[in-house]
């Protein structure tokens, strides 16, 4: 009875199918995470915590939650099992944006305050190294192979490359105005990169570490400057990119191999940052204006869920 009544639910919400997700969505103006049940679309709770909460993720082994608390200067670790805060990580002033390595050991911080990288070991909870980069770093990722982490300066229009065997910077890719966000591709043949001000995403060659494409948006019915590349995610299958366009109130499908856009989606206002589903048939996308979350079928290139959320919400991360 159980089932079949989720089974109706998800039917007449236009979902494909049921998702046994739960979302946690970092909520900026609201000092809280989110969370919420993909399957029926419904909040399950809010968790309190510090303050201007932005980048968030899980861990490996999905026990915890791993959360930029930007202006009490930390990285939160939080208990999923009780939503509460176990321990404050040392992350260096205004952490904003992370990246959790490959292997679930080190944490890439990102602090706009500070200029540079700091990389956590969560084992022990303390700082492995830390690396000046260029001013108001944000964006942040770790290439496949694991050798470089690369992390945007979105004062100086670069992105920055980290050789991970000398944790030495050793190379500067300039960019469009404003880099917030950046995404290997899972081959490792491809950086995206969205530069806000600019508009675009740019793809740059790992090996040359050279741009070699652009990406630009054009939306009937909204203005150019309005359009604002933030969030970048791929779907599991490598093959769509899910890039959340700011001001423009709409997320792109763009398709990998081509670099053009297949459809624009609108949602709230001001997305910042989206996730996937685990199955990749659905996007989750986070309206910091409007105190919402998105849900996309990707198929349909359609909204088919929308869950009111925190006051600002900015970051998503998806637990199976």
């Amino acid at each position: 009875m159980m089932k079949a009544a989720l089974a109706g639910l998800a039917m007449v919400a236009g979902m494909p199918a049921l998702h046994a997700e739960t979302l946690y969505v970092s909520n900026e103006r609201g000092n809280s995470i989110s969370v919420i049940d993909a399957a029926t679309m419904m909040p399950l709770a809010t968790l309190p915590v510090g303050g201007r909460p932005r980048g968030i993720t899980l861990s490996l082994d999905g026990k915890y939650i791993l959360l930029c608390a930007s202006s009490d200067h930390a990285v939160q670790l939080i208990d999923r099992a009780t939503g509460k805060i176990i321990a404050d990580l040392p992350s260096g002033q205004d952490p904003e944006q992370f990246f959790l390595s490959r292997d679930g050991r080190t944490l890439f911080v990102a602090n706009e305050d500070d200029a540079a990288l700091t990389a956590i070991d969560l084992e022990s909870r303390t700082v492995a190294f830390q690396v000046d980069v260029g001013k108001e770093p944000e964006g942040v990722a770790q290439s496949p192979d694991g050798r470089w982490v690369v992390v945007t300066s979105e004062e100086d229009n670069v992105v920055n490359w980290i050789d991970l065997t000398t944790r030495m910077m050793v190379d500067a890719t300039e960019t469009d105005q404003r880099p917030r966000h950046v995404e290997f591709t899972a081959d490792g043949t491809q950086l995206w990169i969205a530069a806000e001000i600019g508009g675009t995403v740019q793809i740059a060659d790992p090996h040359t570490r050279k741009i070699t494409a652009a990406i630009r948006f054009a939306i009937a019915g909204v203005q150019d400057h309005l359009i604002l590349p933030c969030g970048i995610r791929f779907t599991p299958d490598g093959k769509t990119a899910i890039v959340a366009l700011g001001r423009a109130n709409h997320i792109a499908l763009v398709d990998v191999a081509t670099h053009t856009v297949r459809a624009y989606v609108p949602v709230g206002k001001r997305v910042w940052h989206v996730a996937i589903s685990a199955d990749g048939t659905r996007a989750y996308a986070a309206n910091g204006l409007s105190d919402t979350v998105s849900i996309v079928d990707l198929a349909s290139a359609k909204v088919v869920g929308t869950v009111p959320v925190g006051a600002g919400p900015w970051g998503i991360a998806v637990a199976p």
